[in-house]
């Protein structure tokens, strides 16, 4: 990709700024910055909508302190990428192949990709749920439309790309876009809680005590939600409670994991190099990420998190009449929940009903199917009002139900056109990342880093598949296709957290720029335990995975535990040969 900065000039002038004033030096760094604004546009996406909305919803604000402490830890590892990027000048798939291991190295890589295409599927679903739910909801009754309208989204979001990698103009261009685009996000949820609070329905002492870490929460039910399971007869009560217990901790690996994905940190490394950053802008790299990335990532989604909370958490009658029955429309929601308890609460009778089943016969399938699905119906529709109501409060609202309950706040129309800005503000700018990262993944696999014609080719693959999520995703609500794609994205990243402590270590690729002293054991300290922080996640989030039987979530801690020892051997022997050499 060809670049016209001179980065001579650049470090030349950034040495002049640093001997000035304090406000002076932040005018320009704010100028300059450009590739943390992109992570920002990558993480404020489906992802940390999903995950902070369906928060809210279930746990309130006690939990308004988890994504914050993800992003620093996020953070500190970008900044140590920053760090080894531009103090190496090297490209850091090769620099990881040849100073720590190939396997690691073609791991982070496969990863990223895996991320990239993985998590554009939400974004499509969340940008066309915007349009046909908030922005245009005549279409939302229209068939063909979630195909014309993320058609749409791919064509702009290709045209933008495609714009990127032109030339310094069009990176400047395509930078200026992205922080309109999360200058709309931030701005659109802020203004939401503002009206929640004009309207005196926000708790501010509740909201305050959620951003101090309270970590029994990661386990247990919020005060609502339990006293609703107290209600409830007591083998009922603890079905509920291990049916909770598994939706909060897919919310919480969800809203942990977006905050920094794998992909982010394969975007950030050559994104600088992108623009000619070097060894001079460590400094302007740090405050990049602080002011681009921190400061919006945490108003959007505490501001999120706030506006389900106070509207949703806890509530039942937006799907159930007093009289128990479900309020048309609301349905597919309610039931999913409900059957979920039903099947686990009256495990036995639905044991004896496939035990009674000719199951070798495509009959006895078919009518142990229908059976089976009365048998559910039945139960459901029998159940106490008690457990109905506990089942209402756990529905993954829409987007569209939370711009719904602002429009009466805001006014006829417009919570829902604000809300319905901000969610595609938020897909578009994901999507356009999600593409660009790909690029470079495809670029770096190839051995082709400066091909414009193969990275555009990579950045289109994940928007080919992110268009085709009306086949691949059959829920309700369509920002809950965020919370299984991030739980997925999420148990990646402690490929890459791993890595990039070994390359902090690596004497051979920093030379004299390697941290010494109190600096390293600083650095060292930090990486470790966001490192640990995020293997912890990781392991939590696939240790009970199992599909028909199949464990493959312990497979993947087995494969992470294999990277680990063989990226640590690679390390030592790599390093140990280049000292002999």
């Amino acid at each position: 990709m060809s670049n016209d900065i001179d980065p001579s000039q650049e470090a030349a002038e950034l040495a002049e700024i640093n001997k000035l004033p304090l406000g002076k030096r932040l005018g320009y760094y704010t100028k300059k910055s450009g590739p943390g604004w992109l992570q920002a546009a990558i993480t404020l996406g489906g992802g940390s909508l999903a995950s902070a909305l369906f928060l809210g919803v279930i746990l309130e604000y006690n939990l308004m302190w988890l994504q914050p402490l993800a992003m620093i830890f996020g953070v500190i590892m970008l900044s140590a990428i920053a760090y080894v990027t531009l103090s190496s000048g090297k490209r850091p798939f090769g620099a990881i192949n040849k100073h720590v291991s190939p396997v690691l190295g073609w791991a982070w890589l496969i990863a990223a990709m895996m991320a990239n295409i993985v998590w554009c599927l939400p974004q499509f679903a969340l940008g066309t749920g915007a349009v046909q739910q908030n922005l245009i909801p005549s279409l939302e009754s229209v068939t063909w439309a979630p195909w014309a309208i993320g058609a749409a989204l791919l064509i702009v979001c290709a045209l933008i790309v495609k714009a990127y990698d032109r030339d310094s103009a069009g990176v400047k261009l395509f930078e200026i876009i992205l922080k309109v685009l999360v200058g709309i996000v931030v701005v659109s949820f802020f203004l939401v809680v503002a009206k929640l609070t004009m309207a005196g329905t926000l708790e501010w002492g509740a909201i305050f005590k959620g951003l101090i870490p309270n970590f029994s929460f990661l386990s247990q039910p919020a005060p609502a939600i339990q006293a609703a399971i107290d209600a409830t007869d007591p083998t009922a009560a603890e079905t509920w409670k291990t049916q909770i217990s598994g939706i909060q901790t897919d919310k919480i690996i969800a809203a942990f994991g977006t905050a920094v994905g794998i992909n982010m940190t394969f975007l950030l490394p050559y994104s600088m190099l992108k623009k000619g950053w070097g060894k001079p802008h460590r400094g302007l790299a740090t405050f990049d990420l602080s002011t681009g990335l921190i400061i919006p990532f945490i108003i959007a989604t505490s501001c999120i998190v706030i506006a389900a909370g106070s509207q949703f958490h806890g509530k039942f009658d937006d799907s159930l009449n007093p009289d128990g029955t479900v309020i048309a429309g609301k349905e597919s929601g309610f039931n999913k929940v409900a059957d979920s308890f039903v099947k686990a609460n009256f495990a036995t009778e639905f044991t004896a009903i496939k035990e009674a089943a000719d199951l070798e016969t495509k009959n006895g399938k078919a009518e142990f199917e229908a059976t089976t699905e009365a048998k559910v119906a039945e139960l459901r529709d029998g159940l106490s009002l008690e457990n109905k109501k506990l089942a209402a409060m756990l529905v993954d609202r829409k987007d569209r139900d939370l711009a719904k309950s602002l429009s009466a706040l805001a006014g006829e129309g417009v919570g829902r056109i604000i809300f319905g800005v901000g969610v595609l503000g938020m897909a578009i700018s994901t999507i356009i990342i999600l593409m660009l990262i790909n690029g470079f993944c495809l670029c770096e696999a190839l051995g082709r880093p400066n091909d414009k014609k193969l990275h555009f080719i990579g950045a289109l693959i994940p928007g080919f598949v992110g268009i085709c999520f009306p086949i691949i995703w059959k829920g309700d609500s369509l920002a809950a296709l965020a919370v299984p794609t991030s739980v997925i994205g999420f148990s990646l990243l402690p490929i890459a957290y791993f890595t990039f402590l070994l390359l902090m270590n690596s004497k051979n690729l920093l030379g004299d720029a390697m941290p010494k002293g109190g600096k390293r054991v600083i650095w060292n300290l930090a990486m470790i335990v966001a490192t640990g922080a995020a293997t912890f996640g990781s392991i939590w989030a696939m240790k009970d995975r199992a599909f028909k039987g199949f464990a493959f979530g312990k497979l993947g801690i087995a494969i992470l535990i294999l990277l680990f020892v063989l990226g640590t051997f690679g390390f030592i022997a790599k390093n140990r040969k280049n000292r002999q050499d």
